[in-house]
């Protein structure tokens, strides 16, 4: 992505928030992937706070940003967990097919599909998988109705699907897509910038635990 895209998706994704107010890449090898990248880079910036006198105030999410591309010629992401109150940039850690796993240095992960949402790993009340049978629509661009299953591990190890009952249409902002989903007593709200079929800025609920992320793509 260039820089002119890359600012161009940050501002599009403060709009997004606005309106919500693995061929196979193994794990790191040796120590020199992205994921054991991105530990040093954080235990060299909590080792340099600690011995600076007074110690220096928390990085903001684009500063992050900013460090993760200059350290990390890989894919990266930066997510914002909403229900657990912090952003974090997570780096490429396997792939299959179109299917990508992105990783913070502690192991946390998100599982996307070209942008979009369809789990998570070791957040707690994680998304198994997700179907979403409105894909097809979203990354058209498209208002149309379809089902979207949600399946969660629960307490006695089974996978429990939730089925959801959607709708897909434009959203006030060019380029962004609104899904709105229901059923179970829940009802949520995703909301997509798609750009060719693809979507590098996005707000999506992971499930009645975690709630929303935002999702951004730093570099494809």
């Amino acid at each position: 992505m260039s820089g002119t895209k890359r600012m161009r998706a940050v501002a599009l994704s403060l709009v997004i928030a606005g309106l919500a107010a693995c061929g196979n890449t193994g794990p790191d090898e040796g120590g020199s992937g992205p994921i054991s990248v991105l530990a040093r880079t954080a235990t060299d910036t909590i080792m340099s706070s600690r011995a600076a006198q007074p110690a220096a105030p928390a990085r903001t999410p684009q500063e992050a940003a900013a460090e993760a591309l200059r350290v990390n010629p890989g894919p990266l992401i930066q997510v914002g967990f909403e229900g657990l109150g912090r952003t974090q940039v997570l780096a490429l850690a396997g792939q299959n097919g179109a299917m990508r796993t992105y990783m913070t240095p502690s192991e946390e992960a998100v599982i996307l599909r070209n942008g979009m949402l369809v789990g998570t790993r070791g957040l707690g009340r994680d998304l198994s998988v997700a179907e979403p049978g409105t894909e097809g629509l979203i990354r058209a661009g498209q208002s149309g109705r379809g089902t979207r299953v949600m399946r969660y591990l629960s307490g006695d190890g089974l996978e429990r699907p939730l089925q959801f009952d959607c709708t897909t249409a434009p959203g006030p902002t060019p380029g962004v897509l609104v899904e709105s989903c229901e059923g179970h007593g829940v009802a949520f709200q995703n909301n997509y910038l798609v750009q060719s079929g693809q979507i590098p800025v996005s707000r999506q609920w992971v499930g009645p635990g975690l709630g929303y992320i935002t999702i951004q793509t730093l570099r494809p």
